[in-house]
């Protein structure tokens, strides 16, 4: 991630993971609401700043366990590469939006509560004999 723009955010799942296919690799993609909220001191409440929408991409392994561990309305942070993509789009206008490619995707725990799985690997194995060392 070398000269490259990374960004860390902290919002809600909008939409279901939705899973599809590129260059033989499962990509898993989601889009999170961010708000900000700011305190006023002249009414002494808090108000709710404009709601940010991001796409989010998660590729390979990260792209199946997002599909199994990520429903719409769970609270999330993700870190990632921050990527601009320009496109075309039906009225023949030139759009520039930004995505997020996931480097890392988690529950926010400080809105509630995971218990976590750890998926095995087959590199995570190991391939000679093991020793016991609490036997020891």
């Amino acid at each position: 991630m070398l000269n490259e723009t990374t960004v860390t955010l902290q919002g809600w799942l909008g939409s279901d993971v939705t899973v599809r296919e590129a260059a033989g690799n499962p990509v898993a993609s989601f889009r999170v609401a961010s708000t900000p909220r700011r305190y006023h001191r002249g009414t002494g409440e808090w108000v709710d700043g404009v709601t940010q929408w991001y796409t989010v991409n998660a590729w390979r392994a990260l792209a199946s366990t997002c599909a199994d561990s990520l429903r719409r309305g769970d609270p999330v942070v993700v870190h990632g590469r921050l990527l601009p993509r320009v496109w075309v789009n039906q009225a023949g206008v030139e759009v520039t939006t930004v995505e997020v490619d996931a480097v890392l995707v988690g529950h926010d725990l400080s809105r509630g509560t995971t218990v976590f799985t750890r998926t095995p690997r087959t590199a995570d194995r190991p391939t000679g004999p093991t020793t016991d060392h609490a036997a020891a």
